[in-house]
């Protein structure tokens, strides 16, 4: 148990020194993680607009910040390069995160022109039951990418370190309120990267 809780301790705050140094992004994430907790209650009584909530709103804040905001290139905190931590990257780096997208993205289209997913499932026959449908894909999809990279954490390093990057991940709502509340507020004041002083001293 102490493992565990050491390697999630130790994803989170990579995560956070690595990849989290915009101000806007931050607070992107703070929309995305309010927007999640809202998607895991919905999830209990209509899952297809939980997960069009967790995609439409969650998802789309959450990787704006990523692709749009947060600073590419040589990171002077931590001295390290770009391409360095996108290959030490546990969970999706660009390079995943933009095939898992691309996945997304396409998942509409095909099911505006297959309905029946070429007979696994009951066509809709209206919008209605088109976007019923969209939800359920993406929800089917969001679990699939999950356990997917699990597996391959397994073969790659051990089933501890991808139990801990799910718990990381089904968590992050939770954790990213907890870390960047604030930051709108700073970002009120001008403050458009994070100093990570917390980070030189640690």
């Amino acid at each position: 148990m102490n493992r565990y809780l050491e390697t999630l301790a130790t994803q989170r705050w990579d995560d956070h020194r690595y990849y989290h140094h915009s101000r806007i992004n931050q607070s992107l994430h703070l929309v995305s993680a309010i927007s999640f907790l809202v998607a895991y209650v919905v999830l209990f009584f209509d899952p297809a607009l939980a997960a069009l909530i967790g995609w439409c709103v969650s998802m789309v804040a959450r990787q704006t910040g990523h692709y749009v905001f947060e600073p590419r290139g040589y990171d002077q905190v931590n001295q390290a390069t770009d391409e360095h931590k996108e290959a030490i990257k546990v969970g999706f780096n660009m390079r995943r995160k933009t095939a898992l997208l691309t996945v997304w993205v396409l998942l509409p289209l095909l099911l505006w022109l297959q309905p029946s997913l070429f007979g696994l499932i009951e066509p809709a026959t209206s919008v209605n039951g088109w976007i019923h449908d969209v939800g359920m894909a993406w929800l089917a999809l969001g679990v699939s990418g999950l356990l997917f990279r699990v597996g391959q954490l397994w073969i790659e390093q051990d089933l501890l370190t991808g139990l801990a990057w799910m718990s990381k991940i089904l968590t992050d709502p939770f954790h990213d309120i907890k870390m960047y509340w604030k930051s709108p507020l700073y970002l009120l004041r001008g403050e458009l990267i994070d100093p990570m002083v917390h980070v030189h001293h640690r």
